[in-house]
């Protein structure tokens, strides 16, 4: 299996720095939800709500990155925000973060601290490859109710090869369909940043990232930085 970005959306946004981690939990049936809030999620919060201190979400360059080019594919940023946007505003607001599952929270507090979306899927929901394009029109999206929903044409998507969109308007929302839950035991992590310091601080995000999840893990992580010249991750689950 791989995970990719296409050509045009390299070409439209050449800024682009992903960074990319496969993990397996060593746990036939996954890792089970709750626990509490880790050390490493502690620490990780405590950093965006310092960050949130000197300011608000909107000020990072990290988010204004984000908002250029929800911007330039015709969306309101005020409608639909990134990711990581969505986490610090409801950190800001309400105090915390949700604690969803242990992956999950890690991945969350990750995003908040770095102030750059960061996406994990179970690996076993992903049918064949994945790759962040524009949409054709024909792909179907299952939300989190149940529901399924067609994306537009040109909307960027997270498709795999059955034409499955597992994230709709690219870090705004993922799909229901490979969400990480209590049997998952294998995940994708993909972090992606568009301001300038994205070259230098993805590596230190994904550092960061790999050393958390570490615990949860049978074995060291897989990570990679992405770019235009080196687009693609290769993972075996």
């Amino acid at each position: 299996m791989y995970f990719q970005h296409a050509p045009d959306i390299w070409r439209d946004f050449p800024q682009l720095v992903a960074g990319t981690v496969f993990a397996g939990t060593g746990f036939a049936d996954g890792i089970a939800a709750g626990g509490g809030e880790s050390p490493a999620i502690a620490e990780f919060t405590g950093i965006a709500r310092a960050r949130l201190a000197r300011g608000p979400e909107s000020e990072l360059p990290e988010i204004r990155a984000w908002r250029r080019a929800f911007a330039a594919m015709g969306l309101k940023p005020t409608q639909y925000r990134c990711a990581a946007e969505s986490l610090l505003r409801r950190l800001r607001k309400e105090g915390s973060l949700p604690l969803l599952h242990p992956l999950v929270d890690v991945c969350n507090a990750v995003s908040a601290a770095f102030a750059v979306p960061v996406a994990v899927f179970d690996a076993a929901a992903i049918g064949g490859h994945l790759e962040v394009r524009y949409a054709d029109g024909d792909e179907k999206y299952l939300t989190f109710a149940g529901e399924w929903e067609q994306p537009a044409a040109g909307e960027v998507i997270f498709a795999d090869d059955q034409r499955r969109a597992h994230a709709r308007r690219w870090s705004n929302r993922q799909s229901g369909l490979s969400a990480v839950r209590a049997p998952t035991s294998d995940i994708l992590i993909v972090a992606e940043a568009l301001h300038d310091s994205a070259p230098s601080d993805m590596p230190r995000l994904v550092a960061a990232l790999t050393a958390a999840l570490g615990p949860l893990c049978s074995g060291p992580p897989e990570s990679a930085i992405l770019s235009q010249d080196s687009p693609r991750f290769v993972f075996a689950p």
